[in-house]
This record gives structure tokens, C-alpha cells and sequence, in this order.
């Protein structure tokens, strides 16, 4: 038996429909609503990313529109309290799943490297509650809102970095197992 074959398939399907469900309600709950409100698009949903410029924008919109405003914030205190939480441990666990530490890519990692890439999945949830708060703020009556208008397109770029980079390394780590003549 491999050392990451003990999670149960069961549990990592689990945790990925719950993840769909909740990205459904944020989307048809909340993203579609806004948009039909505002005609324009939550910053979270911008996956090129956006500079302060269009941070401002929003502050300004939101601003102006208080349905939307109110629709931004159940979001952040509704679904996406939830989300990140649930993906994080769906990439963790899925890692954990095709991979014991010691075989990564087909050839021996130094220690420190196999375990820097079982934090990615810490890193996309940290971030992503990161831009959550700075989202918070900066759309907020805050002292800080102008920081946190700064840090937003930051947390953004991190979010999706880490998560692009968790998904590449998985379906790296899928193919290898699918591939390889011991599969389970």
C-alpha cells in the first residue's frame, strides 16, 4: 500500500462537490445577482487580474449602490467563508493522495522542497482569505481601506498563482500515477 493511498477516494469526492456547490452559490447566489445589479463583475471573478485603478472604481460604485455593496458583503461573510477552506483541504488531501513525500516526480526530493510543495494549498487559502479581508476593507468606511485597496490585486495574483501552480502539480502527479505500471 502507498503512504498517500490511505485517504479514501470517497472523501476527496466529497470534498470536491462540496466545493462545486459552494462555487455555485457564490456564483448564481451572488456573482450573477451583483453583475445584474451593478453590469459589473465582482473583482474576485477578474482571473487577468486588476490594478488599484479598478479597485477604486469599485470603491466608487459600491459606493453609490447600495444593494450591490450589501451583495458583496453577504458574499464574503456567506460562501466565501466557506470556500477556501474547502479547496485548500481538497488540494491538500488530493496531494496527500497521489503522492507520498519521498516519490515526487519519479526521483528523490531534498526534504525541505517535497514539503514547501505540500504548503501550496496553505498558500492558496491563506491568500484567498487574504483578498477576502482586503476586499472587506478596502470596500469599507476603514481607515485602511486605501492599504487594503494596495494589497487587493496582490492577494489576487497570489491566490491564482498558487492555485494554478497546485493544479499543474497534480495533474503532474496524475499522470505519473496513471502512468506508471504499479498503479492501484
Amino acid at each position: 500500500m502507498k503512504a498517500g493511498s490511505a485517504i479514501p477516494l470517497w472523501i476527496i469526492t466529497l470534498l470536491a462537490a462540496l466545493c462545486l456547490a459552494v462555487l455555485a452559490w457564490t456564483t448564481f447566489g451572488f456573482v450573477v445577482p451583483f453583475k445584474h445589479e451593478t453590469g459589473q463583475a465582482v473583482l474576485d471573478t477578474y482571473f487577468a487580474g486588476y490594478d488599484e485603478s479598478a479597485v477604486f472604481h469599485m470603491q466608487k460604485l459600491l459606493d453609490g449602490n447600495e444593494t450591490a455593496a450589501k451583495l458583496l458583503s453577504a458574499m464574503y461573510f456567506g460562501p466565501e467563508l466557506i470556500f477556501p477552506a474547502l479547496l485548500t483541504a481538497l488540494l491538500f488531501l488530493a496531494f496527500l493522495r497521489l503522492s507520498p513525500l519521498s516519490a515526487w516526480f519519479g526521483r528523490s526530493l531534498p526534504p525541505l522542497v517535497g514539503k514547501a510543495i505540500y504548503l501550496l494549498p496553505f498558500v492558496y487559502g491563506v491568500a484567498d482569505y487574504g483578498e477576502n479581508i482586503s476586499s472587506l476593507v478596502a470596500f469599507g468606511d476603514s481607515p485602511s481601506a486605501s492599504l487594503a485597496a494596495q494589497l487587493l490585486p496582490w492577494m489576487t495574483r497570489l491566490k491564482f498563482a498558487s492555485l494554478a501552480i497546485s493544479f499543474i502539480v497534480l495533474v503532474r502527479l496524475a499522470v505519473a500515477r496513471w502512468l506508471s505500471p504499479g498503479r492501484d
